[in-house]
């Protein structure tokens, strides 16, 4: 039985990530990337579908922490006889990726059990396992092998790999489950102590480096360190979260794979890690980008792997019965070929953040803009998928207008303030000005005079919070306020924001979702921007108390069932949560928060 989403930690290495349930229970985990298949699956299934289990023997009591400023997981057992610890943590070392978990005695004594259940390709690949020495097994199935180490006493049951064993105070059993292609030689054992003293030391130094101050200092470092967690060392390219086909709804077909690199991400993920102090990750995403979108400007997509592979193609998994029976259980992406107009917005943006941050340019960045503007000036007036990447009838979508309207907004501003040729910024900007027309005629219910989700439609979109975020209008301008008292009636469910009116039957698939907390988050800056503090403040807190008990954030929340609801930990929440504590950090006699990209 898996747990709630809420009751799992992350554990990473900048390469790949774990998730490990409150219970002590590993149960998902892709190696050696973290789009690769799983080798732990029971969270999208069962334990026959992959996991590890380290637990005492009968009842306890469980808490759990990260160790400050670290992404090392402690989860503390309480029980009659004694008090042990789990120390879970993933070797911050330049070679294979590791899983270390250490059990030692607090108080007294406690017996525990351990289960590994290995099941290479999202748990259908059974692998040959041996004795390679008194405490080595290996695991090896195609091209995936692992190897445990561990002193504790294990035998071979049922196709599992399972041991018991006992911790007195001040004792210590170890275990090292390490990856490695299974064509190359076995790794070399680390040791423990030493991995766990060189991972501790990484953590902090690089939180040492956060420029983060104020109120909500330790809330957005965790944040941070969660966002540093889902990024991929070698490429510089940031996952959207760290699962797949965790459901939006329980029991729904709203249930995709996230473990890729969404360019509508681009400039919020910029913007954190500037704030922040970070300027080597922004470098490195922006870095990332850059490379990703190369090529001809028709052939952009809405998202990419960590490489910056294209060919995500989407299919499903029919022995997962899902998280919750939510199925399918999908594996690769359709939407990375939508059409989403949004983007070219974004990456025009994240250009000009960057510069205006004080990043080194990206090459050929004068090039690319201008490739990218010439066909997006032939395109913008077409009908898309926009940003919640439906999967019915594309529409005029007007966030994606907007943000088409972003992109020429900063190049004419920035080529203009360079110097540019005035006949390019200009042609620039006539269109800019036609896309704002545009959206203002036919983006806005005449009754209401609020912004509407499509051209001519009724219904509202959360992504309208954007408007002022990015500088169409100003906050305090009358269709904007009407705008975010319409979301407030429409799309507020127990003070949290719904994406869309999944009723309309936009998005092609069954109604119902959960809140998304990163629209929850523009709301409140949304409040900040008009001048209402307070009302943001609140509502910042009662987003931030969503959080699990070491301080994670799914994509959705359930405010009826009281959980989390999507796939685990989500970036683009956290990242919100980021910029939205940045703004409220901000000294309050600010008329525009430091997070705002412009201001018209």
């Amino acid at each position: 039985m898996t747990g709630r989403i809420e009751d799992y930690a992350v554990i990473g290495d900048l390469r790949s990530a774990a998730l490990v349930c409150r219970s002590g229970s590993i149960d998902w985990l892709c190696l050696p990337r973290f789009d690769s298949p799983a080798c732990f699956a029971a969270l999208l299934g069962k334990p026959e579908h992959g996991r590890w289990l380290i637990a005492p023997r009968g009842e306890c009591k469980i808490s759990r922490r990260y160790r400050p400023g670290t992404l090392i997981l402690e989860t503390r057992f309480k029980t009659k006889s004694g008090e042990a610890l789990l120390t879970d943590f993933m070797p911050m070392a330049d070679a294979h990726s590791a899983i270390v978990r250490v059990v030692m005695g607090v108080k007294g004594s406690m017996k525990f059990r351990t289960e590994l259940v290995i099941r290479f390709d999202y748990g259908i690949s059974v692998p040959w396992v041996a004795r390679a020495d008194e405490e080595t097994l290996t695991a090896v199935a195609g091209p995936h092998a692992l190897a445990l180490r561990t002193p504790a006493p294990l035998e071979g049951r049922d196709m599992r790999t399972v041991g018991e064993f006992s911790v007195a105070e001040g004792e210590a059993v170890p275990f090292s489950l390490a990856y490695w292609p299974s064509h190359l030689p076995m790794p070399l054992p680390a040791g423990v102590e030493a991995s766990m003293a060189e991972t501790e030391k990484f953590w902090r130094g690089w939180c040492g480096k956060s420029k983060v101050e104020g109120r909500w200092k330790s809330t957005v470092q965790r944040s941070l360190i969660t966002l540093k967690a889902l990024s991929y060392k070698p490429t510089g390219g940031m996952v959207a979260a760290a699962t797949t086909s965790l459901p939006e709804q329980l029991g729904s077909t709203r249930n995709w794979d996230y473990r890729y690199c969404w360019l509508r991400d681009a400039t919020f993920i910029l913007l954190a890690f500037l704030n922040a102090g970070y300027t080597e990750e922004a470098h490195a995403w922006q870095n990332w980008l850059s490379r990703a979108i190369a090529g001809t400007p028709d052939q952009i997509q809405t998202m990419y792997g960590v490489a910056g592979e294209r060919r995500l193609e989407e299919w499903t998994l029919p022995w997962l019965p899902g998280f919750a029976k939510s199925a399918p259980v999908r594996i690769g992406n359709a939407a990375a070929l939508q059409l989403q107009l949004d983007i070219y917005g974004e990456l025009a943006d994240v250009f000009t953040q960057a510069e205006r941050g004080g990043l080194p340019p990206v090459p050929r960045r004068v090039e690319i803009q201008q490739v990218f503007l010439n066909h997006l000036a032939r395109v913008w007036k077409e009908p898309d998928e926009g940003i919640w990447e439906i999967r019915g009838p594309r529409r005029h979508f007007v966030h994606s207008k907007v943000m088409a309207w972003v992109a020429f907004d900063r190049a004419w501003r920035g080529w203009k303030a360079q110097g540019g040729k005035p006949s390019l910024w200009r042609k620039w900007k006539k269109i800019a000005d036609e896309i704002h027309a545009d959206v203002l005629k036919h983006g806005i219910d005449k009754k209401r005079g609020c912004f509407v989700q499509c051209y001519e439609s009724p219904e509202l979109d959360a992504a309208l919070l954007m408007i002022p975020i990015v500088g169409f209008l100003p906050a305090r301008d009358k269709r904007v306020k009407n705008t975010v008292r319409e979301i407030e009636k429409r799309l507020l469910w127990k003070g949290l924001v719904r994406r869309y009116e999944t009723g309309s039957g936009v998005d092609g698939l069954p109604e119902g979702e959960g809140a998304f907390l990163a629209c929850s988050f523009w709301l409140v800056d949304n409040y900040v921007m008009a001048g209402h503090r307070k009302k943001g403040l609140k509502l910042f807190r009662k987003l931030v108390k969503l959080a699990n008990d070491v301080g994670l954030l799914a994509e959705e929340y359930d405010p009826g069932r009281k959980r989390m609801l999507g796939n685990f930990p989500q970036a683009f929440s956290h990242v919100a949560l980021v910029n939205s504590a940045f703004n409220l950090m901000s000294k309050p006699e600010r008329k525009k928060p430091i997070v705002a990209r412009h201001e018209s």
